[in-house]
């Protein structure tokens, strides 16, 4: 069953920004194979990811996630079956915000502003809402 997982984490200082290229490279490796797609939306101090696959591949890698030691506290805030793929072609799609406290450039309502919040402190759990709110960061 094709699904989409989002989780929310907190960075490690030890986390170097050549390390999030390693991170980027080897999904852009394993992913593939594994029929997963993607975006990693990070700052300097938190990480949100959302992976769309087949459930059994998302929990999968869901479990070597959780155990990356490049991050912490780590909480699944989403995890839904879905009829098609946001990001069909992006083994890993990536995005650097330059604060937690994002200003948007984008025309964004303040709802949406209220769900990234709620996101990024791991407390969304409307995947619908996820999903529409990481399309307005990737796609224009």
């Amino acid at each position: 069953m094709l699904t989409h997982l989002v989780y929310v984490s907190t960075r490690k200082r030890n986390c170097t920004d050549e390390e999030i290229e390693k991170i980027l490279a080897a999904c852009r490796t394993n992913n593939g194979p594994l029929d997963i797609t993607g975006v990693l939306l990070y700052s300097d101090t938190r990480f949100i990811q959302y992976v769309e696959g087949k459930s059994t591949a998302l929990t999968s890698l869901y479990d070597k996630i959780k155990k990356d030691a490049r991050h912490e506290k780590v909480v699944m805030i989403s995890y839904n079956p879905i009829t098609d793929r946001i990001f069909p072609s992006w083994q890993m799609g990536s995005l650097k915000m330059t604060s937690d406290d994002i200003s948007f450039i984008t025309d964004i309502t303040s709802q949406d502003k209220d769900v990234f919040q709620k996101i990024i402190t791991g407390k969304e759990a409307d995947g619908a809402k996820v999903r529409e709110l990481l399309v307005k960061f990737f796609k224009r």
